[in-house]
């Protein structure tokens, strides 16, 4: 059995009467990418944000890398990366720079050119944070939750707002991270990203998990219950035809 990262046993958020999340249990495996999808106030960003420590839960178990939520915070944040949807750079900073100031804040020496180069932003190292486009800049804040070399990173929504061939490179590093030996959780409202990239999904809805397994397992148990597409799926998307038409390789705005 693979092992677990992250445990989730019967968590619980109040806020005043409205309960946010109602008792769930999940495992997150060691060397898996963990999808939490759900629609807007579903509750997976208040689970998340539980996790990596910046809210507090009203009652429930979690550990992260077998250290107790409750007891051992401060342990918990050393081990784990956090991306959120927005980031605040300083915008006249080139990014040697913001990484300079981050691995201070971690107290962490870094090979700055390493870290961009894995980002593929090597070239872009004296740019200011401001003139990187979308793309470039959800790279290089992706690049900054590696600073502390974290055994988990934890994405919300990362591609939000791309187009469709920078998602796809942002995909391509995703799963560079995982093959380099981090856990990754991502929540995104793309189920084709969802598909793609995650080895198994949990859906929330109202504050519970209404589905856990794989996108595959949950696709084929749609299928044998009868559900049929009112449209015959065709062997490529648009948005292939787009990608095959502008080019597969990394290509800056």
């Amino acid at each position: 059995m693979p092992q677990a990262i992250i445990s989730v046993k019967n968590l619980v958020k109040n806020y005043g009467t409205f309960q946010a999340v109602k008792g769930i249990s999940f495992d997150v495996f060691e060397g898996e990418i963990f999808g939490l999808l759900g629609p807007n106030g579903a509750g997976k960003s208040t689970t998340l944000e539980i996790i990596e420590t910046l809210r507090t839960k009203t009652s429930g178990d979690v550990t992260v890398c077998g250290m107790n939520l409750d007891k051992e915070p401060d342990s918990i944040k050393r081990v784990i990366g956090v991306q959120l949807q927005t980031s605040g750079f300083y915008p006249g900073l080139t990014l040697l720079e913001l990484i300079e100031l981050f691995s201070g804040l971690y107290n962490e020496k870094v090979d700055a050119m390493e870290l961009l180069k894995l980002v593929n932003l090597a070239d872009k190292a004296k740019n200011k944070y401001k003139e990187m486009s979308g793309g470039q800049k959800q790279r290089f804040s992706i690049a900054t939750t590696l600073i502390n070399k974290p055994r988990i990173i934890f994405l919300d929504e990362p591609t939000t707002g791309l187009d469709p061939q920078a998602r796809r490179n942002l995909w391509d590093l995703i799963r560079d991270i995982r093959r380099q030996g981090s856990t990754v959780i991502i929540t995104t409202h793309y189920m084709d990203e969802a598909e793609q990239l995650c080895d198994r999904i949990a859906i929330m809805d109202e504050g519970k998990i209404i589905s856990l397994d794989s996108p595959d397992k949950m696709i084929d148990d749609l299928v044998q219950s009868g559900f049929e597409r009112p449209k015959q799926v065709k062997a490529a998307s648009l948005e292939d035809v787009f990608i095959q038409l502008t080019g597969k390789d990394m290509r800056e705005e």
